[in-house]
């Protein structure tokens, strides 16, 4: 399971009840990007929420795919601002707190962990596999990434 299967709405039911409407409580779901991509309904929303809802919007929904929002970049996008915020050093705690007060969503620390120390074990196989392929370089970089997201 994706970390993005993992992201929750804050507040679900209060943006619920202001839209009108029902939402899943998975940020990533179907319906959710729905509303948040087609914007409809985000009028009824408090000022505060409308523009944590917009960011969201724009950073993660904003692409030029013709299948947007379900081709898979919102997902992608949203795992690079994790680990992203993992190179910045914020350890996973630290990492939902941001992600909560950026974009009103919300993930359980363990689950984060889990994302991150998944990236960290790819790196070492991608690793091992620059160096058995005779490529040094590749195998240097990726050691160099390895070491900015277990720090």
């Amino acid at each position: 399971m994706a970390i993005t299967d993992k992201i929750y709405v804050k507040n679900h039911r209060q943006l619920s009840s202001q839209l009108e409407t029902n939402i899943p409580k998975g940020a990533f779901k179907g319906a959710t990007l729905d509303v948040l991509f087609q914007g409809q309904g985000l009028e009824k929303l408090d000022d505060a929420t409308r523009e944590r809802v917009l960011d969201f919007a724009t950073d993660f929904l904003d692409c030029d795919c013709q299948d947007n929002p379900y081709c898979g970049c919102p997902e992608r996008k949203f795992m690079k601002y994790l680990l992203e915020l993992r190179a910045q050093g914020l350890g996973p705690e630290a990492i939902v707190d941001v992600m909560s007060d950026d974009y009103m969503v919300y993930a359980y620390t363990g689950d984060v962990l889990s994302f991150l120390d998944s990236g960290v074990r790819t790196l070492e196989a991608a690793e091992g596999l620059a160096r058995v392929d005779g490529n040094p370089e590749a195998a240097d970089e990726i050691r160099q990434v390895k070491r900015e997201l277990s720090r």
